[in-house]
């Protein structure tokens, strides 16, 4: 197993982030290597003084080069340390699900929140898929994998890269999966009392949007009569929500045709009556479509896949959100109800506040917000990293 092996020593004047709690260390951050630097693995971090400073892992193929985990004097990355964030993670998670029968698909670990950054474990029953972003990780992943088995009782365990990790971290995507321990494709789970098939090797993400689940509840409350649009629908989570509320009746749009498919089967597995459409079709060409046909509805749901991976996208990326919300303003009846979000982290709570302010002036249309809504408590956000804050939405009211 992996020991402190590395030591890197910060460019003079470059630790203050990490002393305020920061969890990253770019390149551009580092004066001096030492030790077998052309290996991933666990670090010590010094500054331009010689002063110990924090603990974590590191690869210097990566521009994002260490991930600290610990600013405990002289603590050093080991088994020890693994296996208790992963106690104390797991821990908290059944705090917030033991009393839920409605529910057994939740976050585990959520990487730098949970001082573990790069790693990301889900729960779907009793399978757990772990979505690991830092090659350092790797030595460590059969150890990591045998915690959370006796930790959880789980008896699957699947293991993926994150999407960007094989170039930004050099990682080897074999490697990382034959961590895996009795793989199957597909689970079954229950979240909120509906019952849904998840793919635990292909889909988005680690397979479903769970950090989704208490802003569709909420969304649903304003489903009773409406005629639904739920545009970027995936694999049908809000419309079967809005469906039990009672929605009149529902459209959904999306691009991926698996996930349609999988989103009608749900209805279907559900047992929902609320007729249902569901269309494979680029969600801006449809809702223009819609509105030269002179279409509404009373309920439209936009819950967009990332517009903005990096802050160079920002102005693109609002454009992108403004023009989408005011196709959707086009669209609502009087006293209609928009529920909007975002997923990108360089996208923040006031920016998607904006670029819905920008779409009412053009629609020319008084909108009232009603609610905001953000990740829930087993997505939580560290205070020192901003970056974690990643999801927003809106619920809005058009008069």
């Amino acid at each position: 197993m992996p020991a402190s092996q590395l030591t890197v020593t910060l460019t003079k004047g470059r630790d203050r982030p990490v002393r305020l709690g920061h969890p990253w260390i770019f390149s551009g951050a580092i004066a001096r290597w030492e030790g077998d630097a052309g290996v991933p693995g666990a670090v010590t971090v010094r500054t331009a003084d010689g002063e110990w400073l924090a603990s974590g892992i590191a690869n210097r193929k990566s521009k994002l080069a260490v991930r600290v985990l610990s600013r405990r004097e002289n603590e050093i990355v080991d088994e020890a340390l693994i296996a208790d964030r992963l106690d104390r993670a797991v821990t908290f998670r059944e705090q917030l699900f033991k009393s839920d029968e409605t529910t057994n698909a939740y976050r585990l670990v959520f990487s730098e929140a949970d001082g573990l950054s790069g790693l990301i474990v889900d729960r779907y029953a009793d399978t757990l898929s772990i979505r690991v972003g830092a090659a350092a990780w790797v030595p460590w992943l059969p150890f990591i994998r045998d915690q959370l088995i006796a930790r959880t009782g789980a008896g699957r365990v699947a293991f993926a890269v994150e999407a960007d990790a094989v170039e930004r971290e050099g990682l080897d995507e074999a490697a990382v999966r034959a961590a895996s321990q009795h793989v199957r494709d597909h689970a079954r789970i229950l979240e909120s009392g509906f019952l849904y098939n998840v793919s635990i090797t292909g889909g988005q993400k680690t397979g479903f949007y769970l950090d989704q689940r208490e802003a569709r509840q909420r969304v649903a409350r304003y489903a009773a009569g409406r005629e639904v649009l739920s545009a970027y629908c995936y694999t049908g989570a809000f419309e079967l929500h809005a469906a039990r509320a009672g929605a009149k009746s529902i459209i959904g749009l999306d691009t991926s045709r698996p996930a349609l498919q999988l989103a009608q089967t749900h209805h279907e597995l559900n047992g929902l009556k609320t007729p249902i459409e569901y269309r494979e079709t680029s969600v801006p060409v449809e809702l223009r479509k819609f509105r030269d046909e002179g279409r509404s509805f009373d309920l439209i749901i936009l819950d967009p896949p990332r517009f903005v991976a990096t802050p160079g996208q920002l102005e693109k990326g609002m454009r992108a959100y403004k023009d989408i919300n005011l196709l959707a303003l086009k669209l609502l009846r009087p006293d209609g109800i928009l529920a909007t979000f975002s997923c990108s982290g360089w996208v923040t709570s006031e920016h998607l506040r904006l670029a819905l302010s920008w779409a009412t002036t053009d629609a020319r249309r008084d909108v009232q917000i009603l609610e905001s809504i953000a990740q829930p408590p087993d997505h939580p956000i560290l205070t020192a990293f901003p970056e974690g804050n990643y999801l927003h939405g809106l619920i809005a009211r058009a008069l």
